[in-house]
């Protein structure tokens, strides 16, 4: 669902002023919410119609450097705006930030106010037009996995991101009474977010120390990316709030599982039926979703830089840890890259968990519907299930294990650029490219403690 307050009801909150300040946010590459906090009655005097923002938030990295090489922006170019619409049905109440409202922004080309092509949101409103065009609608739901530390942001930069202490000193997988003892956090972060309009089911003790998920409710595919982000920076406000912190790292320790982003998808047709539903199949199975699944396999390379954008992203791709490793589908088997779940049910659907919780959930979902839209254009061919240990799967094919070979299938990809367009493609591209220069110029605490004395 979107947001849950209208223009209206936001002048009247700014009127009995409990209501001064309006965050106006589009969301970036990295999936992170940027933008600007407005004195409310400016808001709704003038900026909630327009407002502008530097056209280099989405040719950035994660640390705002203004890498060189972007055709959408530079210093040639000498970096100018973009117009931030905001999209008023997303509009809605945070009460984790007293007498706040927030809304998310599309962004617009400030000559010629078309949707900036690069955008997330354009991005993945883009292939749900395309789905739609076949005559579907894309439920999907992404879990959020994270890591819950004692310390607080501030504390734990003083101490280098090391010997953090963890919420729980053990694994707390669905453990009750160890989640209990993170539970002033958690309870804050389920009740703030189901206030501010977002459905949230449930929150959960992960498969490591001081590892939490939160899940929340299935829906339409751009309501969903707009949940996740806006959960995500929550999330890390809330916990700031209460004096701790939270990553969304996708690996945190070599010694430790990674956190992942678990996406799950179904299509819907337009009358409202399962249009992945076929009774008659041994699985549930209708041939669409098999189409669909089969181009999620066909593409998987393809699209996983979108999936796992980062060099560390590729350090969760290790056997036995629940991530996966193949590129295989199963029914209900958490070793495959894709799961079939809810199979002979007409809730059948598949989840993809190649993603870690450091993608962003427009780009994943798009990539995703891109990839499933090529297979019901070519009605391609679904392998025969695989059952057993798909790390052992020795003849299947493997995910992308790195950031370099990922950026590769994405440059040589034609399914995405004829999705999304060349220009786009190009654009991140680029992004994957900077990461690799990026840590190809750092020495890492690796390379010192192992050869300052050895070598």
């Amino acid at each position: 669902m979107p947001g849950n307050m209208t223009l209206d009801e936001l002048k009247a909150a700014v009127a009995d002023n409990t209501i001064d300040t309006v965050v106006a946010a589009i969301v970036d590459m990295q999936g992170r919410l940027m933008g600007k906090r407005f004195h409310a009655q400016n808001f709704i005097d003038h900026a909630w119609q327009e407002t502008h923002c530097c056209n280099y938030l989405l040719a950035t990295d994660l640390e705002m450097a203004t890498p060189d090489g972007y055709q959408s922006t530079s210093w040639t170019s000498g970096y100018g705006d973009y117009v931030m619409q905001p999209d008023l049905s997303t509009l809605r109440r945070t009460p984790w930030a007293e007498g706040t409202v927030l809304v998310l922004c599309d962004v617009l080309d400030h000559h010629t106010h078309e949707e900036v092509p690069h955008s997330p949101r354009a991005m993945l409103k883009k292939q749900v037009a395309r789905l739609q065009a076949l005559g579907y609608t894309a439920a999907s739901a992404t879990e959020l996995e994270f890591f819950l530390y004692c310390e607080s942001y501030d504390e734990a930069r003083r101490k280098d991101y090391r010997d953090l202490t963890p919420f729980s000193p053990y694994n707390e997988d669905y453990h009750i009474f160890q989640t209990a003892k993170e539970e002033p956090l958690m309870r804050a972060i389920r009740n703030g977010l189901a206030a501010a309009g977002i459905p949230v089911e449930n929150t959960k003790g992960e498969a490591e120390a001081g590892q939490a998920e939160l899940n929340i409710r299935y829906a339409d595919a751009v309501d969903m990316a707009d949940n996740h982000a806006i959960a995500k920076n929550a999330v890390k406000e809330i916990a700031h709030g209460q004096g701790r912190s939270v990553t969304f790292l996708a690996k945190c320790h070599e010694d430790t599982v990674g956190s992942s982003s678990h996406v799950h998808q179904s299509l819907w047709t337009g009358d409202g039926k399962p249009a992945f539903y076929d009774a008659e199949d041994p699985h549930g199975m209708s041939d669409t979703m098999k189409h669909y699944l089969a181009g999620q396999l066909n593409h998987a390379a393809d699209i996983t830089f979108f999936l796992a954008p980062y060099i560390n992203s590729y350090k969760r791709f290790i056997a036995g840890t629940f991530a996966p490793t193949k590129i295989i589908w199963s029914v209900d088997n958490r070793t495959a890259g894709y799961r079939v779940v809810g199979n002979g049910t007409s809730a059948v659907r598949f989840e993809c968990r190649i993603g870690g919780v450091d993608l962003n959930p427009y780009l994943a979902l798009s990539a995703i519907i891109a990839a499933g839209i090529a297979g019901l254009n070519s009605k391609s061919e679904l392998p025969p299930e695989y059952s057993g240990d798909a790390y052992a799967a020795a003849d299947a094919t493997n995910i992308p294990n790195n950031l370099r070979d990922a950026a590769k299938a994405l440059s040589t990809s034609a399914m995405l650029r004829e999705a999304f367009g060349d220009d786009v493609v190009n654009h991140y591209v680029r992004a994957a490219q900077w990461e690799l220069e990026e840590f190809n110029r750092i020495v890492t605490d690796y390379e010192i403690k192992r050869g300052f004395e050895r070598a």
